[in-house]
């Protein structure tokens, strides 16, 4: 069965695209530190959704690598998530570009004064990191981590639509793809780390965190989940994927509910740990957050800890669409606010708020996200075919 882009849907990713837009021009008029603000909240949002993005081809390689039979029939969603990346890494593109030209200051490593010996705004910390902050190398890694994303990407999708069409054992051909994405997976493992580094710690010059990289991740993949769920639940909404039972809606909430506990332990690690040391240069970053943020910071922890953990315990919630529904948005919209949590403060200071423009840019960037996938969606059929584990999955059933 096909799903069908039509016009009632793509008017709404368009409304949605327009007061984007509408709030990133209007945001620049905005007076003191309006420019750092409007680019501040196109890097929040635009990351968020890349990384949402990069789930949907994260989540295909794992179930590739495990040879895992039950998600066979939500590989299409997968699929339609991971077809924003070329688009989302278009937008992380155009905030570098612009940081490196000067017209915002979120990277104020990439000031070459801060490098100048003679110069009154020469910083020795930073100065110590130039064999790896500078901008010739990141922009090497930047570009090959984007790159590589993107062609594992368009891989995974053309070999998807080849098994389609298979007239012989598809086993070998499985088999193939599951060497695929061990290579993706290790590559991806080393990368979504250093791409944490370079494109959101280095916000923070000054403070580094060994279990940063991971917890980026960690938000990454709980976002990721929780919107491929909603998709899942949409589609079935409109009868379009009878084959999605009550066990892969309870496997989809079992895993929101487990990385809603590795995102809390990181953030856990992350922050208790450098809080008891209390080293200057470590609790800096907290400090900021705490001091300035505070009610945006424990709000953040309590959204995305307490809400998955207290409602989406039993069985039942697990297998509810409204409820799914309900929990997933306050659960995604938390996630989001995690990333503002992580960004602002370094690029705003103390100037930061979750205002209009945030909160636009941040309806520009779903519209866009939606338009691209549910368009990616209506281009194929939803259920795939001649997959080894298509009747594994299609029987799928927990007690």
């Amino acid at each position: 069965m096909e799903y069908v882009f039509d016009g009632r849907a793509k008017r709404l990713t368009l409304i949605l695209m327009a007061v984007g837009l509408l709030s990133i021009v209007l945001g620049f008029f905005g007076g003191d530190h309006a420019s750092q603000r409007v680019w501040t909240s196109i890097l929040i949002s635009g990351f968020f959704f890349f990384g949402v993005g990069l789930t949907g081809t994260f989540f295909l390689a794992i179930q590739y690598a495990a040879e895992s039979g039950w998600p066979t029939v939500l590989k299409r969603i997968f699929e339609g998530v991971a077809a924003y990346l070329p688009i989302g890494s278009l937008a992380l593109i155009l905030v570098f570009l612009a940081g490196t030209f000067h017209f915002h200051h979120i990277y104020h490593w990439m000031d070459a004064e801060l490098y100048d010996l003679a110069s009154p705004h020469y910083d020795e910390l930073i100065a110590h990191k130039q064999a790896y902050l500078n901008l010739p190398f990141w922009w090497i890694r930047t570009i090959a981590y984007l790159a590589v994303y993107i062609w594992f990407t368009m891989l995974f999708r053309k070999r998807s639509l080849m098994e389609d069409e298979l007239t012989v054992d598809p086993k070998p051909f499985f088999i193939k793809n599951q060497t695929l994405a061990a290579v993706f997976l290790v590559f991806f493992g080393y990368t979504s780390v250093t791409a944490s580094w370079d494109w959101i710690m280095s916000i923070d010059t000054h403070w580094f965190s060994t279990i940063f990289g991971w917890y980026i991740f960690s938000g990454m993949w709980i976002s990721g989940m929780v919107m491929m769920t909603l998709l899942v639940v949409y589609l079935k909404g409109k009868g379009l994927m009878e084959f999605v039972n009550d066990s892969h809606m309870h496997d989809m909430g079992k895993w929101v509910f487990a990385i809603s506990f590795l995102w809390t332990y990181l953030f856990f690690c992350q922050f208790m740990l450098y809080w008891y040391s209390d080293i200057p240069e470590e609790v800096m970053y907290f400090q900021a957050r705490i001091n300035d943020y505070t009610w945006l910071f424990w709000g953040t922890l309590l959204i995305n800890f307490i809400f998955p953990m207290l409602l989406l315990m039993s069985k039942d919630a697990k297998r509810n669409p409204g409820f799914l529904v309900f929990v997933g948005v306050i659960i995604f919209f938390g996630h989001w606010m995690d990333v503002f949590m992580i960004i602002s403060p370094g690029a705003m200071k103390d100037h930061g708020v979750i205002g209009l423009v945030e909160i636009g840019t941040f309806l520009g960037f779903l519209g866009l996200f939606l338009y691209i996938v549910l368009g990616a969606l209506a281009k194929r059929p939803l259920l795939v075919k001649n997959h080894p584990m298509l009747e594994e999955s299609l029987h799928h059933h927990i007690n």
